[in-house]
């Protein structure tokens, strides 16, 4: 087993509210029922589901983070984005993968820092496979395959999860994700006080 920890770049930047200004659409706080529900696969690729592609990747950048999934601002979708190359004065390598499905998946392991902006200002390591064939649909309604590893093989796994109902601390023992949920129950609270 390959063992490496490397923190999320994007999620470790001081943390910005989850409802900025420049953000398109608010990002769900867990917990929320929305999130562990099982996205719905795209049978028509529409306008629609072209501009919501682009108004998630401008909230994944204003977040900032590296990686949005559709359930994540409320939508049942599956459908995700993706920059794992942006950094600043770059154009970075935007995705938008309509209905993503692994197809493959190497026995080898790596471990990463995984952080998400639905679980904000928590991180743990998760492991899983290090490299993984994504098979996918683009903004044009091609179908496209690749192989990623690094970074992107977990932003990508991490992001398919969400579609999926299921988050990163799932991988995490019983006691550790209870206690995550608190606070995340906390940080909800105080933020529907700040805005009262």
């Amino acid at each position: 087993m390959v063992r490496w920890v490397q923190p999320h770049r994007c999620l470790r930047e001081p943390f910005r509210a989850v409802t900025s200004p420049a953000m398109k659409r608010p990002i769900l706080i867990h917990p929320d029922p929305r999130l562990k529900k099982t996205a719905q696969d795209v049978t028509d690729l529409s306008d629609e589901l072209r501009t919501l592609a682009a108004d998630m990747l401008e909230t994944m950048y204003a977040a900032p983070g590296i990686g949005l999934a559709a359930p994540q601002i409320g939508i049942g979708t599956r459908l995700i984005t993706l920059d794992c190359d942006k950094e600043e004065g770059t154009t970075g390598r935007p995705l938008t993968m309509f209905n993503p499905q692994v197809v493959a998946q190497s026995d080898t392991l790596s471990t990463y820092e995984e952080g998400c902006l639905s679980i904000p200002e928590v991180y743990a390591d998760v492991e899983r496979p290090a490299e993984v064939t994504v098979r996918w649909i683009d903004l044009n309604g091609a179908a496209q395959e690749e192989t990623f590893d690094g970074l992107w093989a977990t932003c990508v796994q991490h992001e398919i999860d969400h579609l999926d109902g299921k988050l990163f601390i799932d991988y995490l023992k019983p006691l550790k994700r209870q206690m995550i949920t608190r606070k995340m129950q906390k940080l909800k609270r105080e933020r529907a006080r700040d805005k009262v």
